[in-house]
């Protein structure tokens, strides 16, 4: 089979602003070499475009798919197109060759991808058809994922806004039905909130019903292969474990660095490593904590960010004053969510399903091992 560099496929560019230049009320992306991208208020590009990082401490150049208005770090190579190529098989092609290239540089102090290097890489010389039918077989297991993930959203979204009604403007529904404080539920006030508060619910240490812990540190050579995702800083890393140290519905707090303080919520066991875990002792209860911790993030994230090296630590989090609920709004409140807690993971166990799929897949397309007639 012939291949080409990936610059004959692409014209390749790369952004102009520095990485600080994000804001967190911005309309547009802004793609910085983080997994996730971050807002801003202009944009730069208005395209089709594969995004790939060009700096990574762990040297995992991210790789990303995005259509339409957005800006860019200039370490953040964009690649678009050229006549006659596909941007989707562009894209499952870098993807495939920067793990690659990730396997083969492992160990070494080469954290950046540059131009010469991202420029050099090969793909498979592929007539256009044949492009187009190799991506849209691996683009509809991505779509299915998103989808997924959308519905996710506006689960989770719905649950919010269940949690804002009832626990923060204190409408949950009273013995009637009726929303306890618009229709003259008794309030009283409460010195440590100062604020009033139902009556009969409780303020207490956030630590006395909540167990909070500091997940394990391991270095990457106790890294076993596993299908246990392993959870560092917070946020799902790109290694697995053989055996999870959290079981199911575990709230996850990055303890230190730039993502200190950010917050998720696991569905699934997990190997929780750099970061603060926080689990209730029944699954309602972890839903409740976890919504009072993203209302509370921002105290979080100042908390932290008061440091030269940011740190959250698990007192932090043990002192602050959390409003409890008596047990009949609890429960309430768990036929409400109960139902879409557990969609939410069933479809994400779904999606690890489908990445493992693709991913299988992605290799066997590009090297010519399955055709495009034999999966069909």
């Amino acid at each position: 089979m012939m291949i080409k560099n990936i610059d004959k496929t692409c014209n390749i560019t790369t952004g102009k602003l520095d990485a600080n230049k994000a804001v967190s009320d911005g309309d547009y992306p802004f793609f910085t070499c983080a997994q996730l991208p971050d807002k801003i208020d202009s944009f730069a590009f208005d395209d089709d475009v594969v995004l790939v990082a060009g700096n990574n401490a762990n040297g995992n150049f991210h790789v990303s798919r995005f259509k339409g208005k957005f800006n860019a770090y200039q370490r953040t190579y964009v690649l678009t197109a050229k006549k006659g190529e596909d941007i989707d098989y562009v894209y499952y092609s870098l993807k495939l060759e920067l793990k690659r290239l990730r396997e083969r540089s492992q160990g070494s102090q080469t954290k950046f991808l540059t131009m010469p290097i991202l420029s050099s890489i090969v793909i498979n010389d592929t007539e256009y058809s044949d492009q187009v039918a190799i991506s849209s077989i691996l683009s509809r297991i991505d779509k299915k994922i998103e989808l997924n993930n959308k519905i996710n959203k506006q689960l989770e979204a719905i649950t919010k806004l269940i949690y804002d009604y009832w626990f923060v403007q204190f409408d949950f529904p009273d013995e009637n039905g009726k929303p306890y404080k618009s229709f003259g539920g008794k309030m009283v006030f409460n010195e440590d909130l100062n604020r009033e508060i139902p009556y009969g619910w409780k303020v207490q240490d956030f630590g006395i019903n909540n167990e909070i812990r500091r997940g394990n540190l391991i270095t990457s050579d106790t890294i076993k292969n596993g299908n246990v995702k392993l959870v560092s800083a917070g946020i799902k890393s790109s290694h697995f474990h053989d055996q999870a140290n959290r079981s199911a519905n575990v709230i996850t707090i990055s303890s230190s660095g730039a993502n200190a303080g950010y917050i998720d919520f696991w569905r699934e066991p997990i190997f929780a490593s750099d970061c603060i875990t926080v689990q209730a002792t029944s699954i309602v209860e972890t839903i409740l904590a976890f919504q009072f911790l993203k209302m509370t993030q921002n105290h979080i994230y100042r908390k932290a960010s008061g440091s030269a090296q940011p740190h959250v630590y698990p007192s932090d989090l043990s002192n602050l004053k959390y409003l409890l609920p008596p047990k009949n709004v609890i429960d309430l409140f768990e036929r409400k969510v109960i139902a879409s807690n557990d969609l939410i993971g069933c479809q994400n166990q779904e999606n690890d399903k489908l990445e493992e799929l693709r991913d299988w897949l992605l290799p066997m397309l590009m090297n010519g091992q399955v055709t495009v007639g034999e999966t069909s």
